[in-house]
C-alpha cells in the first residue's frame, strides 16, 4: 500500500494545528513568521519527507495566516456572558487513591458520615484505576479514616476550588474549557485538578494562585467581543 506524501503547505498546517497557542498568536500578528519557520523546519520535513526550504515553509505560513479563525465562536460568547456565580472554596485537600475492590464501601462510609453537613465540600470522581477526592480540610481525617487500608497514590494540601455556575447552552459552545483553561494557562497558573458536572465547572488551584485565577474567571465574564484580557 502507498501513501500520498503531504505537500509543504500541508505539512504546515499540520504541524501548526496542533500547536493552539501558536495558532492564537499567529491569528493575532504576534509571531515572526521567519523565526517560526526556522523553528518547524526540522518537523515539517519529516512530515513532507523530503528536504524543504525555509523559504517555502514562510510562504506556506504567509498562505495559512488568512484561514485562521482566532475569534471565539458566537456561541461561547453567549455562553461566557451568561455565566452566573463564581464561587471559591479554600483550605482544600486532593486525594488520589488506586481503586479496589473495597474503594466504594469507603466512600460510602464517608458519605454516610458526612450527610448532615451541608456545607462540607466534598467532589468525588471514579477514573479506570484510581479514585479522586478533593475536601475541605476539616474532613479530611475522615479520609484517612475510612481509606486507610487503600492505596494513597497522591494528596496535597492548602488547595483551592473556584467553580462556574454554567448556563445550559454551554455544552453547545465548541472548545468552551479550553477557552477558560487557556487564560489560566497564559498566566503561568498551575490547575491541579478538574472536576465538572453539566452545568458547573471547577479547576482546583494552589492557595497562592486562588486570587489571580478568579480574577481572570470574573474577567471572562465581560469579554465579550473579545478574545484578549487587559
Amino acid at each position: 500500500m502507498t501513501f500520498a506524501m503531504l505537500t509543504i503547505s500541508q505539512a504546515v498546517e499540520k504541524v501548526v494545528k496542533v500547536k493552539p497557542f501558536v495558532i492564537e498568536a499567529l491569528a493575532e500578528g504576534l509571531l515572526n513568521i521567519s523565526s517560526l519557520a526556522r523553528q518547524i523546519h526540522p518537523m515539517v520535513e519529516k512530515l513532507a519527507d523530503k528536504p524543504v526550504k525555509q523559504g517555502a515553509i514562510v510562504m506556506a505560513l504567509n498562505r495559512l495566516v488568512p484561514h485562521l479563525d482566532n475569534n471565539a465562536s458566537p456561541s461561547f460568547e453567549d455562553t461566557l456572558g451568561n455565566i452566573g456565580d463564581i464561587i471559591v472554596r479554600s483550605n482544600l485537600i486532593d486525594f488520589t487513591f488506586s481503586n479496589s475492590p473495597d474503594i466504594f464501601d469507603c466512600h460510602i462510609k464517608l458519605m454516610n458520615e458526612i450527610s448532615g453537613q451541608h456545607d462540607v465540600f466534598y467532589t468525588m470522581v471514579r477514573g479506570v484505576f484510581e479514585s479522586n477526592l478533593v475536601v475541605g480540610s476539616s474532613i479530611g481525617g475522615l479520609v484517612e479514616k475510612y481509606f486507610a487500608k487503600e492505596k494513597c497514590a497522591y494528596r496535597q494540601n492548602n488547595l483551592s476550588a473556584i467553580t462556574l455556575k454554567l448556563p445550559a447552552n454551554n455544552v453547545l459552545a465548541v472548545g468552551f474549557y479550553y477557552q477558560i483553561l487557556k487564560f489560566i494557562a497564559w498566566e503561568g497558573i498551575n490547575v491541579k485538578e478538574v472536576i465538572s458536572t453539566t452545568n458547573e465547572f471547577s479547576i482546583i488551584v494552589n492557595d497562592d494562585d486562588v486570587d489571580r485565577a478568579f480574577t481572570i474567571l470574573k474577567n471572562l465574564r465581560n469579554m465579550k467581543g473579545s478574545t484578549s484580557l487587559h
